[in-house]
């Protein structure tokens, strides 16, 4: 901690923010230029420790315009002992009204790689040191352009008729399997992707798709393909056993629309749902540990 200067940015700093080296490149995640551009991040909002007048950590945190719910730590780079990242984040939870949710983004397979977790175990220490807990972790992946497999034929899949009948399947579906964006949901517009989905996507019902095991319904999947990525967004069952269906369904709703690229976000625990998107053609590419406030 020794001659340790920790600050928020003021404006037309934004240079300072990216003198510090990207410790992770192959991580795909928006530029910290365009977020100032787009209104997401701002200089009162972004916190960098200096020691001898370089930059050994930087803090980012994310709000969207418009947003209804708290900043979230998009950004957190340590380059420096934990107790000076933890020492950057308490001062910036006091000027910013107290502690933030830390999304900490990291490549696929992160614990598998030792090159990742040299990077990752300081901010990540200095985030529990600075009072944050781990709540789970969430698992992107992407469909891109994949052969898709053949399915059982047991089920039968059709659009959904209207908002009606899926507000209803989501009504009977207790834990969803896939809900992709669900963080920004909640953040941005105050919306549970699990319980009221319809309140954030906004295309039309004929593009969800329901599940028939002999007429009766047994699973829903939603997609959307005019949000910043082809989503998989929704994706649900009350028999586990149609889930390949759906995902076949729902990806080809998506890739007849011209999609090259589909997203869709699980949590880590959820094996085999996984692994249902992996024989579907998905493939990880990121993962997002997700720390909150105490309490």
């Amino acid at each position: 901690m020794t001659d340790v200067v920790i600050r928020p940015l003021v404006a037309g700093e934004e240079a300072l923010f990216d003198s510090m080296p990207d410790p992770l490149p192959q991580l795909r995640q928006i530029s910290y230029a365009d977020g100032i551009a787009g209104g997401g991040y701002r200089p009162e909002r972004t916190w960098i420790a200096l020691r001898a007048g370089r930059v050994v950590a930087r803090a980012a945190w994310l709000h969207l315009p418009g947003a209804v719910g708290a900043p979230w730590l998009e950004r957190f780079d340590l380059a420096a002992e934990p107790a000076v990242g933890a020492a950057l984040l308490r001062a910036a939870h006091e000027a910013l009204g107290g502690p933030l949710a830390y999304h900490a983004a990291l490549p696929a397979y992160w614990r598998r790689r030792p090159e990742v977790l040299a990077v990752v175990e300081a901010p990540m220490a200095a985030a529990r040191l600075a009072g944050l807990v781990e709540r789970g972790e969430r698992l992107r992946c992407t469909w891109a352009g994949a052969p898709l497999p053949a399915t059982s034929g047991r089920y039968t899949v059709r659009p959904a008729a209207d908002r009606e009948e899926i507000n209803a399947l989501v009504a009977r579906i207790v834990e969803p399997d896939v809900l992709t964006g669900r963080e920004t949901a909640r953040a941005v517009a105050g919306v549970d992707l699990a319980t009221d989905p319809l309140a954030w996507l906004t295309g039309p019902p004929a593009d969800w798709r329901v599940a028939l095991d002999e007429g009766r319904p047994v699973g829903l999947a939603g997609t959307a393909g005019d949000a910043c990525y082809p989503l998989l967004a929704y994706l649900g069952l009350l028999d586990g056993a149609a889930r390949d269906e759906l995902l076949v369904a729902a990806v080809r709703v998506l890739a007849e629309g011209g999609a090259r690229e589909v997203v869709a976000d699980v949590d880590g625990h959820r094996v085999g749902v996984l692994a249902d998107l992996e024989r579907t053609g998905f493939r990880q590419v990121r993962a997002r540990v997700i720390f909150e406030p105490v309490g």
